[in-house]
């Protein structure tokens, strides 16, 4: 087919995904004649399939567990009981049984020099801040807030937490104060770390009145840790040193406490846009098994490899970049602006370190693409053989850049999944080929459908993204729900017993699939629904279109479709332009998605985790009040689109 990018080679064969299906056909399941046929055996039983990934993958247990699956359906399945397990020790077995001198974490900031930690390194530092922390009394299921960069600091204090069963919670420093009580509020934490500052895009941001301040107003915090990012801010009197809490319990011996499969290990939050953010609690062992089958299976990733994902402490691929740690790979970190001193700076990276798996967002290729760099001209990828990006659906153009001018002979994933299961429903596979502007596969014991109205699953057409059989990834439910409502509520209301994860999708009959953006900011134009990436795909691959916004606006008794424009330098948003963008979008999608509206802003609101803000940008032109602005990585832009007087006339 001439939609065909890349074609596995005869290197597939010794691929991770291909050792477990062979090891499978030999214990006499399959035989699977394609990866389809897998999948398919991966959720006819769920419990026998999370137990073949229990044994492949390796997971360390105090104690085996009784049956894979106790209790089945949505919500309330009961996975692995009698387990006993530690996340973080799962994640340490390379120091602890291997090699201890092979590098664990490169550490990249803006603030200071690059840092490197071996695996040995790595395990003494934790076992040093674990020391510290049962010295405080922490016990299993206490809370423990950072405001953090993406440093090694930041996965050093999760793993110290996880070690005795503490439940570890982030936030990137650039969130405002009044974003992180929203978060931190809801879950009382008893110790709260934090960096004094960070640098981003070259500019000195000091966050040591902030964070005393953020002590102040929650009260469960007994102690604040002060992580110097910023080396020439000197500590405020009133907070503990992380240099200080690692150097008293230096030479501690690493300690882990076994606990249950659905130990609570992390809370994250949904973006909150549109009102609190919902604390979504992650277990343990749900988190663990998932990471491992995604990273070690359809991520190929081992011991021998490099993985990198630009993130921050506030976005769930943080959570997942940390994991990789269980395959044996060294982790690079990077705190900073990506585009400092330009887009160079990550394909930059990518050469110093011989990174093999890259991971961006979908917004940065895009950026690059649009920008005309060439970094396979410029830097050395010969290490990269998988680049993954998520955070949005990725354009077929920017399919075509990243081949053309990235690297050709490299696997490209674009995965989806969410905050809410810490990890991805649909995405890579070492196994199959990669088509231009489509998600491989879906990924394995993942029973994922698109359904209509009626609730029937559509191939070849657009739907919501259900997923109709539990997993280990799923949450433990929401903090402060005691009865389950609220989580009800979000997943199951739409179809009962089935997750909806709030994606439109589209099968293909091969199993690929398009994301069509959030449902739940789906266009209805004269009643037809139409995804918002259908429109962003076509309007942001013209050369004057820097970036754009896509909305629906109640008018007149209908729906109109507003789209908003971020230009490039030079251009000028005149009536030929605009009748260009109306043309190209109504000659390859539909009249029904043509405008009504199209206006010029300066720039298009993100989440801080790297999300177009749809749904703030509907309420706003609905008249309603925008929530927790603090969750925006730039509210300002919220004011701009509300001075736009063309969106009220």
């Amino acid at each position: 087919m001439n939609d065909v990018l890349w074609q596995p080679d005869a290197g597939a064969a010794n691929s991770q995904m291909a050792h477990y299906r062979d090891g499978l056909q030999a214990a006499g399941h399959g035989p699977f004649a394609d990866y389809a046929a897998l999948h398919a055996w991966s959720v006819a039983d769920v419990g026998r399939f999370w137990q073949s990934i229990w044994e492949f993958t390796g997971v360390y247990s105090h104690q085996p567990p009784v049956k894979p699956l106790a209790r089945g359906g949505m919500p309330g399945a009961h996975w692995f009981p009698g387990a006993q397990l530690n996340f973080a020790e799962n994640l340490l077995r390379h120091a602890l049984h291997g090699d201890a001198s092979q590098p664990a974490l490169i550490a990249y900031a803006e603030s200071r020099s690059v840092q490197r930690w071996s695996r040995a390194a790595l395990l003494d530092e934790v076992a040093a801040l674990s020391a510290w922390l049962r010295e405080q009394g922490i016990q299993p299921g206490d809370r423990i807030a950072g405001v953090m960069g993406n440093t090694a600091e930041a996965i050093i204090v999760m793993l110290a937490c996880a070690s005795l069963g503490a439940i570890w919670s982030s936030a990137s420093p650039d969130f405002g104060q009044a974003g992180i009580l929203d978060r931190f509020g809801q879950i009382e934490p008893r110790l709260l770390l934090a960096v004094n500052g960070y640098r981003y895009g070259g500019k000195t941001h000091d966050r040591r009145a902030e964070m005393q301040a953020l002590r102040a107003r929650l009260p469960s915090v007994e102690q604040l840790v002060m992580i110097e990012l910023l080396p020439d801010l000197p500590l405020p009197a009133d907070c503990l040193s992380w240099a200080d809490v690692l150097t008293a319990h230096a030479g501690a011996r690493p300690l882990f406490t076994p606990l249950p499969f659905d130990h609570p290990l992390y809370i994250l939050y949904s973006s909150g846009t549109t009102g609190v953010p919902k604390c979504i609690v992650h277990g343990a062992g749900g988190t663990l098994l998932q990471h491992s089958k995604e990273l070690m299976l359809h991520a190929d990733l081992g011991p021998a490899d490099v993985l990198f994902y630009f993130t921050t402490c506030g976005w769930m691929m943080w959570n997942w970049l940390a994991s990789g740690l269980l395959t044996g790979a060294s982790l690079v970190l990077f705190e900073g602006n990506p585009g400092y001193p330009d887009l160079q700076r990550l394909w930059q990276l990518a050469e110093a370190e011989g990174i093999t798996h890259f991971g961006t967002s979908a917004k940065f290729l895009g950026s690059c693409r649009n920008a005309g760099l060439v970094p396979g001209q410029q830097h050395d990828l010969s290490a990269m053989r998988v680049l993954l990006s998520t955070g949005s659906p990725l354009l077929p153009e920017d399919f075509d850049w990243v081949y053309q001018a990235a690297k050709s002979d490299l696997l490209l994933g674009s995965i989806s999944g969410g905050t809410d299961i810490v990890s991805c429903f649909v995405g890579s596979n070492p196994l199959l080929p990669v088509r231009r502007g489509r998600i491989q596969c879906r990924m394995l014991g993942m029973a994922v459908e698109a359904f209509d109205e009626t609730g029937q699953a559509v191939i070849d057409q657009r739907g919501e993204l259900v997923c109709t059989q539990p997993a280990p990834c799923m949450p433990l439910g929401f903090w402060n729900d005691p009865q389950g409502e609220r989580y009800q509520q979000a997943y199951f209301s739409r179809f009962p017993g089935v997750w909806a994860h709030g994606d439109y999708v589209e099968f293909a009959a091969d199993g690929s699939c398009i994301i069509h953006g959030r449902s739940d900011a789906t266009l209805n134009p004269g009643g037809v629904r139409i995804g918002t990436a259908e429109i962003y795909r076509q309007v942001e691959t013209l050369p004057a279109i820097a970036d754009s916004l896509v909305v629906g606006q109640d008018w007149q008794g209908d729906v109109r479709v507003i789209l908003l424009v971020v230009l490039n330098p030079g251009e000028e948003l005149d009536d030929a332009l605009r009748q260009q963008i109306r043309q190209r979008i109504r000659d390859n999608a539909s009249p029904r998605h043509v405008p009504a509206v199209i206006a010029a802003i300066p720039s298009v609101p993100y989440t801080r985790s790297g999300k177009k803000v749809e749904l703030a940008v509907a309420r706003l032109l609905r008249g309603d009040s925008v929530d927790n602005r603090e969750a925006l990585a730039n509210p300002e832009a919220l004011d701009q689109i509300s001075q736009l007087e063309q969106l009220w006339q």
